[in-house]
C-alpha cells in the first residue's frame, strides 16, 4: 500500500492517492471527514464509558471496601472487583446473536441505557449485593460497546484509514480513563498517612466520596443514550441484510456516488445470495474460519494476560507495595492515566503507518523486559519514584501497541458474514481473560508477591511475541473485503 496525505483540514474533505494489491492505477478519492469523524467520535463514546466504567473502582476501592467490610477478605474483594467483567462476558455473548440480527445502532443505545442505570444504581448502593448488581449491569454494557464500538467504527471507514479510525475508540478508552482517574483524585479528600479502616469507612470518603465516583458517569452515559438515535447503521450490516440503497446513501455521505456504489458492489460479492440476512454460528466452525477466530480469540485474551491491567484495577496494592501512601497513590494513579492518553495518540499515529504486526511485537517484546525489571525492583523491595517510572514505562509501551492496535486487529480480520458473531467470540474471551486475570491477582500477590507476578507475565508477554510474529499477518491499507479474500483463501 503506497499513500500520500495531500491535505487534510478538519470539516472539509482529505485527498489521497492510493494503490492497492488489486489495481496498479492511482485513484484519488475524495472523503467526507466531518462526517467520518462525527460518527467516529459518536460511536466511539461507547469506549469512553468502557473505559470510565472499567477503571474507577481502582479509585473507589479504599473507600468501598471499608464501607461492605470486605477489606482482608480476597474472595469479596475480588468478586466486588470482577462483578463487572462477569457482566461484561454476558454482553459479549448476546451481542454476537443480537448485533448481526438488530443492527450495530441498535445494540449501541442499549449498552447507553445500561451504562445510564449502572452509573445511578451503583452511586446509590446500599449493600453489596445491590452493588454488585449494579456493576454486573455495567459490565454487560461493556461488553456490549467494547464489541459494536470497533465495529461500528471498522465497517464505516475507508480502508486507508481505517486503523486510526478504530484507534480513536481506544483514545476515547483512554480519556474514560483519566477521566475516572481524575474524577477520583478531585472528589476524595486527602487522607492522612496513619488513618485506619475504620477512620476510612466513616470518613466522607466512605460515605460519600465513593458513590459520587461512580455517579459522575451518569452524564456521558445519558449523552450516549441520546446521540446514538440519530447515528446510520453500518452499511456492511444493511447490506448482509438487503438493504443496498440505504448503504449506499451512507457510503456516499463517507466518499460520494462512486465510492458508494464500488464499496457496495465489494461487501455483496463476499455475501453469497443464500447468506443475505442469515447468521449461521456453525460457519464459525469452518476449518478456514476456525482458523481465523483462533487468531482473533488469542490475540484477545493476550491483550488481557500481558498483565497490564493489574495496574489500573488493582492499583492500590501496585503503589502500596512501591511505598505510596493513599493520597499520593491517588496522584500516580493520574499520572499513569495522562500518559496513557499521550502513548495512545502515538498509535493513532502510527498505525496506518507501521502496521498492526509491528507494533504488537514491539508491544511484547517491550513489556516482557520492563516488566523483568519491574519484579527485580519488587523482589529487591525498591521503592519510590523508581518503581512508579517502571509502571508508567509499562502503560507507554501498551498503550501505544497492544491496547489500540488488538482491538482493529480483532474488528477487521473476521468475514462479512459472520463478523457479529466471531467477534463477540473474541471480545467474549478477552473479557474471559480480564475477568480471570482481575480475580487471581489477589491470590497471585499473596502466594507469588509482586515481583512474582510480574515475572509471570512477563513470560506470558514472551509467549505472546513468538505467537505474533508466527501467526499474525499484515492487514494495514486493505479493504475489509480485500482482508476477507486473502484470509479465508
Amino acid at each position: 500500500m503506497v499513500s500520500k496525505t495531500l491535505w487534510f483540514r478538519f470539516g472539509r474533505t482529505r485527498t489521497r492517492t492510493s494503490m492497492t494489491t488489486t489495481t496498479t492505477a492511482l485513484a484519488a478519492r475524495r472523503y467526507h471527514m466531518a462526517f467520518l469523524w462525527l460518527i467516529c467520535l459518536i460511536a466511539a463514546m461507547g469506549g469512553l464509558l468502557f473505559g470510565y466504567d472499567w477503571v474507577v473502582i481502582g479509585g473507589a476501592k479504599p473507600f468501598y471496601e471499608p464501607f461492605f467490610d470486605i477489606s482482608g477478605e480476597p474472595f469479596l474483594q475480588g468478586l466486588a472487583m470482577s462483578s463487572a467483567l462477569i457482566g461484561c462476558l454476558v454482553g459479549a455473548v448476546v451481542s454476537g446473536a443480537l448485533t448481526d440480527r438488530f443492527g450495530r445502532r441498535c445494540m449501541l443505545i442499549l449498552s447507553g441505557f445500561l451504562f445510564t442505570l449502572s452509573a445511578i444504581g451503583t452511586a446509590a448502593a446500599w449493600d453489596l449485593s445491590s452493588f454488585n448488581v449494579f456493576r454486573w449491569v455495567g459490565g454487560v454494557g461493556i461488553g456490549l460497546a467494547s464489541n459494536l464500538s470497533p465495529m461500528y467504527i471498522a465497517e464505516i471507514s475507508p480502508a486507508e484509514m481505517r486503523g486510526r479510525f478504530v484507534s480513536i475508540n481506544q483514545l476515547t478508552i483512554v480519556i474514560g480513563i483519566l477521566a475516572a482517574q481524575i474524577v477520583n483524585w478531585l472528589i476524595a479528600e486527602p487522607v492522612p498517612p496513619d488513618a485506619t479502616l475504620s477512620w476510612i469507612r466513616e470518613s466522607w470518603n466512605g460515605q460519600m466520596g465513593w458513590r459520587w465516583m461512580f455517579g459522575a458517569e451518569t452524564v456521558p452515559a445519558a449523552a450516549f443514550f441520546l446521540l446514538m438515535f440519530f447515528m446510520p447503521e453500518s452499511p456492511r450490516w444493511l447490506v448482509k441484510y438487503g438493504h443496498d440503497g440505504e448503504a449506499r446513501t451512507i457510503l456516499a455521505r463517507v466518499g460520494g456516488g462512486e465510492y458508494a456504489a464500488a464499496e457496495v458492489a465489494d461487501i455483496r460479492d463476499t455475501l453469497a445470495k443464500e447468506e443475505i440476512a442469515q447468521v449461521h454460528f456453525r460457519d464459525l466452525l469452518d476449518p478456514g474460519l476456525l482458523r481465523i477466530l483462533s487468531l482473533g480469540v488469542i490475540l484477545a485474551v493476550f491483550q488481557q494476560w500481558c498483565g497490564i491491567n493489574v495496574i489500573f484495577n488493582y492499583a492500590q496494592e501496585v503503589f502500596e507495595t512501591a511505598g505510596y501512601g493513599v493520597s499520593d497513590i491517588m496522584l500516580s494513579i493520574v499520572i499513569t492515566g495522562v500518559v496513557n492518553l499521550v502513548f495512545t495518540f502515538v498509535a493513532i499515529a502510527t498505525v496506518d503507518r507501521f502496521g498492526r504486526r509491528g507494533l504488537m511485537m514491539i508491544g511484547a517484546a517491550g513489556l516482557a523486559l520492563i516488566y523483568a525489571v519491574l519484579g527485580t525492583g519488587y523482589y529487591v523491595e525498591a521503592r519510590g519514584p523508581l518503581m512508579l517510572g517502571l509502571v508508567v514505562a509499562a502503560i507507554a509501551c501498551y498503550s501505544m501497541s497492544l491496547a489500540p492496535v488488538t482491538w482493529v486487529v480483532i474488528s477487521e480480520i473476521f468475514p462479512n458474514r459472520i463478523r457479529g458473531a466471531a467477534m463477540s467470540v473474541a471480545v467474549f474471551s478477552l473479557w474471559a481473560g480480564c475477568t480471570a486475570l482481575t480475580f487471581t491477582f489477589p491470590f497471585l500477590n499473596e502466594r507469588l508477591g509482586a515481583h512474582g507476578a510480574f515475572w509471570l507475565y512477563g513470560a506470558i508477554c514472551v509467549a505472546g511475541f513468538l505467537y505474533i510474529r508466527a501467526r499474525l499477518p499484515e492487514t494495514k491499507g486493505k479493504s475489509l473485503e480485500q482482508i476477507e479474500r486473502e484470509l479465508v483463501g
